[in-house]
């Protein structure tokens, strides 16, 4: 099962990470990031099963593929920012993740601005 490597990787990029940190504290979040991106590629394969099915929810219900896209920029905004600002509070830079967080939501809802605005568009129409 992939959960277990990924569990293992996790594992032993954190000992490495304890162990080297004391003497090389660069070198501590070097191993962290490479880490993440080791279980991050472990994921691939989902993502691509994740986008297949939700295109063909989208074929199979006719909605438009830009509704899709942006969905999908969201959701990968989210991880994306999520990602940067852990490796940030893992170095010791809380400060910096918080703003990473900050500016992620910022651009997720300008990213959802067009969902809204259809959203809106289609309450109006529905009004009297």
């Amino acid at each position: 099962m992939d959960i277990i490597k990924i569990v293992g990787i996790g594992l032993i990029t954190v000992i490495a990470s304890m162990l080297v940190k004391p003497m090389k504290p660069e070198i501590s979040i070097i191993i962290g990031l490479c880490g993440g991106i080791l279980i991050i590629s472990q994921t691939i394969n989902y993502i691509l099963d994740i986008v297949n099915a939700f295109t063909n929810i989208v074929e199979k219900t006719g909605l438009d593929f830009g509704l899709l896209k942006i969905v999908l920029k969201i959701i990968g905004v989210g991880y994306l920012t999520e990602f940067s600002a852990s490796l940030c509070s893992d170095a010791g830079s809380s400060s910096i993740a918080d703003k990473i967080l900050f500016a992620g939501k910022i651009i997720i809802l300008f990213i959802a601005l067009p969902i809204v605005t259809k959203i809106l568009e289609i309450i109006v129409e529905l009004l009297p």
